[in-house]
């Protein structure tokens, strides 16, 4: 997804890459619903649609704050950081450019859709005790301060472009960024008030199954789109989508059986997302044979520290470490061992160039640390005006209720009256009088 050089011509608008970009933008605002869905089932019922809202909210918030400031931010002229000429949209039209054959204004919109997704996946990190109000706050500031810069860096022509570092739809810029958030996140606002005290267990496993059936759909926009054009790299993309995650999904399922005798559909979704991450980085640098390698390769590091995570303090409550955080590492490694000039990338060391592996190292190091650094920032700041947790009455009774006055699964008329505490009303002055029939 890497722009061209500024100084050559740029195309015309082609109304197939056009149409093909259209399409991929829409795939990617699915995932984040979808994304919606795999967290919510795999939270407690209580707590399903304040997980529902994490990722739908972000629609906006993550939204409108890209049009102002993320694009430019992260797509304008500068080294560092893209400077203001962008701001508000200015100069956002209808031209192609240095982007490819589609227009300025849906280059724009596309690469809003990461950074809405991007900012929705840290929210796997604090579901069940974090305060809506604190949470919109983060994820608004964090695809500002965070993402756009890293955004940069990789995509809009900065340091780790010009290194070298090959990121093709994103495992740095997404995937990393979003897991080093996450640890961050949990251990900042704290563990959910039962944890380690109860058995946290999903609710609706086939939510979770829909989750990640929409989100492998939705990455083909995710993937195939960033070659931003209907041409054989958007084909490599995509085909390679499909391979990887299939990969993964059957040495998950393996790994399960050999641990536990079962193939649990919460392992197999897993994997699923864990091959999509790791493939994203090197969709278009790798053959397709390789691709199944690296799927299969990816699931070990992700299965291990998904069941290492758990017999931790560290509340990352759904994993969104072990998935995104490890995967996507796992994947931008690889991406240095397995890219072939051939398929259209640097060749990697299996041909040749093992410096490259050290390069996608170095990136991935400095987009995790710019991450965790802005996230514990933006944090501590937001803690200094309003508290980030729930407090324990409101985690007992469940989020859905007490931060947005409904049920996920209503047994009554659906809504919720949440009233405040009150104190109790001063007992009657008034003389009792006899009812009729003469009770008291």
């Amino acid at each position: 997804m890497l722009l061209t050089a500024q100084g050559s011509t740029p195309p015309a608008v082609r109304g197939d890459d056009t149409a093909w970009m259209l399409v991929s933008t829409a795939l990617v605002l699915l995932m984040t619903p979808a994304l919606g869905f795999f967290y919510g089932g795999l939270v407690r019922s209580k707590n399903v649609l304040n997980t529902l809202m994490m990722s739908f909210a972000s629609l906006g918030a993550v939204g409108i704050a890209w049009a102002l400031l993320g694009y430019t931010l992260a797509f304008g002229p500068g080294d560092w950081i893209g400077g203001l000429d962008h701001a508000f949209l200015r100069g956002v039209g209808l031209e192609a450019g240095s982007w490819g054959g589609i227009p300025h204004l849906l280059f724009m919109a596309y690469q809003g859709t990461f950074a809405i997704i991007a900012a929705a996946l840290v929210s796997g990190a604090v579901v069940e005790r974090m305060r809506f109000g604190a949470y919109l706050t983060f994820i608004t500031a964090w695809s500002v301060l965070v993402y756009a810069p890293v955004a940069h860096w990789v995509w809009g022509g900065g340091w780790i472009a010009r290194s070298g570092a090959l990121d093709f739809a994103g495992g740095t810029v997404v995937h990393v960024t979003a897991g080093s958030a996450a640890v961050v996140a949990a251990l900042t606002v704290g563990g959910r008030k039962d944890y380690g005290r109860q058995a946290l267990l999903p609710h609706n496993v086939p939510y979770v199954l829909l989750g990640a059936g929409l989100l492998w759909f939705g990455w083909f926009g995710f993937n195939a789109g960033s070659a931003l054009g209907a041409n054989g790299k958007a084909a490599l993309a995509l085909v390679n989508t499909m391979l990887a995650p299939g990969a993964t999904l059957l040495v998950w399922m393996l790994l399960d059986h050999v641990r536990s005798r079962h193939v649990t559909a919460v392992g197999a979704a897993t994997g699923i997302v864990v091959g999509l991450v790791a493939i994203t980085p090197a969709a278009g640098f790798v053959g397709p044979m390789s691709a199944i390698v690296l799927g299969g390769v990816a699931a070990l590091p992700s299965y291990f520290m998904l069941q290492y995570r758990s017999r931790t303090r560290m509340d990352d409550s759904l994993d969104v470490f072990a998935a995104h955080g490890t995967g996507g590492i796992v994947g931008a490694l690889l991406t240095g061992v397995l890219a072939a000039k051939a398929w259209g990338g640097t060749d990697g060391m299996l041909h040749g160039n093992p410096g490259l592996v050290g390069t996608q190292a170095v990136a991935i190091v400095a987009a995790g640390a710019v991450s965790a650094v802005g996230t514990y920032a933006i944090l501590k700041a937001i803690s200094l005006v309003a508290p980030l947790r729930a407090a324990d009455r409101s985690q007992g009774v469940g989020l859905d209720v007490t931060l947005h006055g409904e049920e996920a699964y209503g047994r009554g008329e659906g809504a919720v009256l949440v009233l405040r505490d009150a104190p109790p009303a001063p007992p009657s002055t008034e003389p009792r009088t006899r009812a009729a029939g003469g009770a008291a």
